[in-house]
């Protein structure tokens, strides 16, 4: 193939002039364009690999923006972002002030919903088409899911409702996981092509219609006959529970052959019922080292596209590692240890717990409601749970946090991975907010690790702890090497003090430890004596600790990854004043109340004026307004 159809489309009616033979050289030339910009910024490729002929097929019957895409984790829509007006600017993908990783409603009038976390495809496109609906527009709504999504309870909350509903609703599960033999595909793409077609459905209504009307029994025939349907498809097809949901279910169907699918999309496109279409994919299609390892290539960094290797070898020890290897060696020592994660294995550092001790390694899929109270049903009952999930996912069971940990006051110890800011996958993952949403529950112990032997005292005090314990650090490496040293309990509430001051004090947590000591390093040689505490615990504060540098109203600085609302600022302010410290001048830096965009670790840190020199700039500027007597200006 020598012509390029791909240089041709710059929307979505681009793409319908391509003569349908055609299509299956556009998916090549997709496929080639994905894999050729994700090589150079990194991304989620497996996933948006196995999707190709699955967007192609929906713009093609479809048109976006009338028709709106509504994505469960976004990170699978990588084509429709090339077919919708993006393909010259997709080399920016997920750089700062680049495209998104993710559906972005701010970025392009067909990103219908923000999507990162799984789950939320189905609920938010029924209630966009209940809004549609209510305004007499016209335009129909297709949700796309990951067969993941249907780990997690939202799912069929919203199926359950949409069914009821009875709505002109299509979700259509791209089921990359699943396997299926040929003569079961064979049977059911017979088959969906006789319950697809315009004639049988038609036919089939007018016969029921008939059929009602015939006095005493024809109420029951048609119920009979819906049953023998059922039982039929039953036999055939894995579809049932869809249809005991309310929904007419045709699949599984080759999601790779893009022509067939462009069939059947258009024969039950104006089906005045909610439809379940149910696709096979395969993850990483088209490019063999994603084929052949999709969990590598499900989010990677930038890679050679010949031999698929990293291009950068990374040496660096990162906090998840030294977590794995911490709980790895506890778990030897004590049976009770129990691991638990919410699909996110690797991420989180457990795979090898998970190979070494498989039963007591639980991965509950995307359901980090379920995992949470797992956990406090497994610690209720005399085991030590220890919960691995990320920061950002966390917020999706707060409730369970609350009413099935903390209230029962059962050792939990939740472990927050990637808290704070994560880069390039942007608002949708940055932990920012934990410290705001788990300080103000009662019972339970919030800290964060300056290091990696401070992490692995951290957590041997957690789970030495009777009580509900979270440990959260960021996605980066440790700031200082490992040492030999034995992990030791750590005093709840115990700060520890790096270095005195007689000018301020640095309060401060996790990896700004370290940027505090430097900075009060080089501030020294102009003369300004900054002391450097690291708190360790958000709480309980070492409130002892605290007052012994508040004397003589001494300024206090807090620095940390997290929303300032709320947040390890608010908390240290919070017990200034409870000591009766009222006339503290306070500098709080951290997250303002925003979301932060997708970039690089280094912009993202510039951009929040949190990197060593945005730091350094702040606190000079803190401590020459209090020269000027102006600091009140400083002090929020």
């Amino acid at each position: 193939m020598n012509k390029s159809y791909l240089s041709t489309i710059n929307s979505p009616q681009d793409l319908k002039n391509i003569p349908l033979a055609e299509l299956p050289f556009v998916c090549r030339e997709i496929r080639e364009k994905i894999i050729e910009c994700v090589s150079c910024t990194g991304g989620h490729l497996a996933s948006s690999l196995g999707a190709v002929e699955l967007i192609v097929a929906l713009h093609y019957i479809y048109d976006s923006p009338y028709d709106k895409f509504v994505w469960d984790v976004g990170h699978q829509s990588y084509a429709h972002k090339i077919l919708t007006g993006r393909k010259d600017s997709f080399h920016t993908l997920r750089t700062y002030k680049g495209i998104s990783g993710f559906p972005n409603q701010n970025e392009s009038e067909h990103d219908a919903f923000i999507a990162g976390h799984a789950n939320t495809a189905i609920s938010a496109a029924l209630g966009m088409l209940t809004a549609i609906d209510k305004q007499g527009k016209d335009g129909k709504v297709i949700s796309v899911i990951g067969d993941a999504t249907l780990t997690g309870g939202m799912a069929y909350e919203a199926l359950n409702n949409a069914g009821h509903l009875k709505k002109n609703f299509l979700v259509v599960l791209n089921d990359n996981e699943m396997a299926i033999s040929k003569n079961v595909g064979g049977i059911s793409k017979y088959l969906n092509k006789i319950i697809a077609a315009p004639f049988y459905n038609r036919l089939k209504k007018d016969i029921e219609e008939f059929i009602k009307k015939i006095p005493s029994i024809g109420h029951n025939v048609v119920k009979t006959s819906h049953k023998v349907e059922e039982t039929i498809k039953g036999l055939i097809v894995p579809g049932l529970i869809f249809e005991e949901l309310g929904f007419r279910y045709f699949g599984p169907v080759d999601g790779h052959n893009v022509i067939e699918l462009i069939e059947l999309l258009k024969s039950i496109k104006d089906n005045q019922e909610p439809i379940f279409l149910h696709l096979i994919t395969k993850k990483g299609k088209g490019y063999k080292p994603a084929e052949e390892n999709p969990e590598k290539f499900h989010g990677t960094v930038p890679f050679d596209i010949l031999t698929g290797k990293a291009k950068t070898k990374n040496n660096t020890v990162s906090y998840t590692s030294v977590f794995g290897d911490a709980i790895l060696s506890m778990g030897e020592k004590n049976s009770k240890i129990v691991a638990v994660t919410a699909a996110m294995c690797s991420g989180t550092g457990l795979t090898e717990f998970g190979e070494k001790y498989p039963d007591r390694f639980y991965d509950v899929g995307i359901a980090e409601q379920h995992a949470v109270t797992f956990a406090g049903g497994m610690a209720k009952e005399g085991l030590r749970p220890v919960v691995a999930i990320y920061s950002t996912f966390l917020q999706r069971a707060y409730d369970q946090i609350i009413h099935d940990v903390c209230l029962q006051n059962v050792p939990v110890c939740f472990i927050l991975d990637r808290a704070g800011l994560v880069g390039a996958d942007g608002p949708t993952h940055h932990g920012v907010f934990d410290l705001s949403y788990l300080r103000c529950i009662p019972n339970i112990t919030v800290a964060q690790p300056k290091d990696g032997n401070e992490l692995q005292s951290l957590l041997k005090t957690a789970i030495s702890h009777n009580g509900p314990f979270a440990i959260r650090f960021p996605r980066r490496p440790i700031p200082v090497p490992l040492t030999d040293t034995e992990a030791e309990l750590i005093p709840i509430g115990k700060g520890e003090l790096i270095k005195n001051g007689t000018d301020a004090t640095i309060v401060t947590i996790g990896n700004h430890v370290y940027t505090a000591k430097e900075i009060s390093d080089e501030l020294a040689v102009k003369g300004f004596n900054i002391g450097v505490l690291n708190a360790r615990f958000i709480k309980p504060l070492d409130k002892k600790l605290l007052k012994s540098v508040l004397h003589n109203n001494k300024p206090i600085i807090t620095i940390e990854d997290n929303a300032l609302s709320g947040g390890f600022g608010s908390a240290v302010t919070e017990a200034v004043h409870e000591l009766g410290y009222h006339s503290v001048p306070i500098l709080r830096l951290g997250l303002k109340d925003e979301f932060i965009p997708h970039g690089d670790f280094d912009s993202l840190y510039s951009l929040c004026g949190l990197d060593k020199e945005g730091i350094r700039k702040s606190v000079l500027d803190f401590l020459q307004a209090i020269s000027s007597r102006s600091f009140l200006a400083y002090s929020e």
